[in-house]
């Protein structure tokens, strides 16, 4: 019997085994340089195996070769991986209509809210939902979600004042990710859900806890979604989901209950939730030609969580970190606060006078340039398209087949950004910024299917920076990173022992 079980096991690795190689020779058929991959992760084997961060992965793929594209294998499948700015122009603008969707990590038809998010929508669907979307991020939107967040900045600048060493000259030394995180978790309870959450004085409401526990990506979280997208099939059978239920039931409950008060109660906040209430409305509509249902309207405020919880808390993480790093940007961005806070004349920050702040702009933008939130976005393909790459080299997509736009790689190339590694703000001046590739530039992403929250993280980072450095100046504590060294595990861009910072409160 021990015999038998042995030789089955061997031929069921074999078997997989093949199954998992069956496509390694793609690249090499084509005549087009790829990296060697591994059985069964492909080249994503990095991810789990190489005590790399994502960033620096994906940084050092992009140097590995100089040509317009390489081969890379997404566990058997391959991808083509972008190094040029003008294929990405064709790619997410001129040909959009053969690029519109990101690869689907789920089966048709699963029915999880993650599945059901603008992200992963396809198609008319997509377009459709995105329609309903844009109008919660124009300009007039904005200003009033400025209110929330300008309330939710002074919670935070209010909790900071009330720790004993922020008020001495020796400053007060933290980790700032929790506390950021806390100031995204509320802004993003009361401007998707309609919420009010003050997390820095309710430190264990459920709102940041289920956040926390949707949103951490550990290294066994990393295996999990590798082998989650390899046996989806497998997951949905066994009815096991990428995230824990019980954060998502939390979610869909959140947000049924809040529609079902405000029709019963005939409430209107202009929030998301109002928005997407109203979408659906319409599709029960004898002429709405489209049906969203409740799984597809709580999808896309659990995604504008999951996006906004610790994508945007990074952003203000990096930020303060290089403000902290490079001080004589922080007395320039100090002298702008300062001359807005004069022009006020003790009135509140206003929206308008936010936006007019052209060196906070530059010093954010340049952040994201620095450190991106996003390293690596993808296409998938759904018609046939050629294209002819010069010296004998052609890209030949069919239906299925990826692309990956390497952000990270781009943002650290001297040849689009001179000296990368310098934080320069200078570089998106009104005189320099001009010379910016726009298709070496791309934060959020490039085309119709770029990210439709970036406003919103923009001013939500601003607001806090704003408060904090007219409050205090930002300096090394004992535990700095300097220069900054990543976490090597997960997914998530983060300092390699956490974001330390000294608060010294200014006279």
């Amino acid at each position: 019997m021990l015999v038998e079980v042995l030789i089955l096991t061997i031929v069921c690795l074999y078997l997989v085994y093949r199954r998992s190689s069956s496509n390694h020779d793609y690249f090499k058929i084509r005549g087009i340089p790829y990296d060697k991959p591994k059985p069964i992760l492909g080249t994503l084997f990095q991810l789990v195996f190489s005590g790399k961060s994502i960033f620096d992965i994906m940084l050092n793929r992009y140097n590995k070769y100089n040509g317009k594209i390489y081969g890379v294998f997404d566990q058997n499948k391959p991808a083509y991986f972008i190094r040029d700015p003008e294929l990405i122009k064709q790619i997410t603008i001129k040909d959009f209509d053969h690029f519109a969707n990101h690869r689907s990590m789920f089966c048709e038809n699963d029915q999880n809210l993650f599945a059901a998010s603008l992200l992963f929508m396809k198609d008319s669907r997509w377009k459709d939902m995105r329609n309903i979307l844009t109008p919660a991020f124009t300009g007039s939107k904005l200003r009033g979600m400025f209110q929330l967040m300008n309330e939710v900045a002074l919670n935070a600048l209010m909790h900071l004042g009330k720790q004993p060493e922020a008020n001495t000259s020796q400053g007060l030394e933290m980790d700032i990710k929790d506390f950021i995180t806390r100031y995204t978790n509320d802004i993003v309870a009361s401007t998707a859900f309609g919420l009010s959450v003050n997390s820095f004085a309710d430190k264990d409401n459920e709102f940041y806890r289920m956040g926390k526990m949707v949103t951490s990506f550990s290294l066994k979280s990393v295996f999990k979604l590798i082998m989650f997208v390899k046996f989806k099939r497998l997951f949905k059978w066994l009815d096991m989901d990428l995230f824990d239920k019980k954060s998502t039931k939390y979610f869909m409950s959140l947000v049924l209950d809040t529609m079902k008060y405000r029709q019963e109660h005939n409430i209107n906040r202009p929030d998301m939730v109002q928005m997407l209430m109203e979408a659906q409305e319409l599709s029960k509509q004898p002429n709405g030609n489209r049906t969203w249902s409740d799984v597809d309207i709580v999808g896309q405020c659990f995604f504008f969580f999951f996006a906004g919880f610790d994508t945007s808390a990074g952003l203000s993480c990096f930020t303060i970190h290089e403000l902290m790093e490079n001080p004589e940007v922080q007395e320039k961005l100090l002298q702008e606060i300062q001359e807005v806070d004069s022009e006020l004349k003790g009135e509140p920050l206003t929206y308008e006078s936010l936006m007019g702040m052209r060196y906070l702009e530059m010093v954010v933008r340049e952040c994201l340039r620095k450190w991106p939130a996003t390293v690596v976005v993808d296409r998938q393909c759904n018609k046939d398209i050629s294209y002819d790459l010069g010296d004998g080299l052609r890209m030949d997509l069919q239906p299925g087949d990826t692309v990956l736009l390497p952000i990270v790689g781009f943002h650290r190339d001297p040849q689009y950004f001179e000296n990368p590694l310098k934080f320069d703000p200078e570089r998106f001046s009104e005189e320099n910024k001009a010379s910016i590739n726009p298709f070496a530039y791309m934060p959020f992403g490039m085309g119709p299917r770029n990210c439709i929250g970036s406003r919103f993280a923009l001013l939500e980072t601003k607001v806090l920076i704003y408060y904090l450095l007219r409050h205090y100046k930002f300096e090394p504590a004992a535990k700095s990173c300097i220069p900054m060294e990543l976490k090597a595990s997960g997914l998530q861009l983060t300092a390699k022992n956490g974001f330390w910072i000294k608060f010294v409160a200014r006279s």
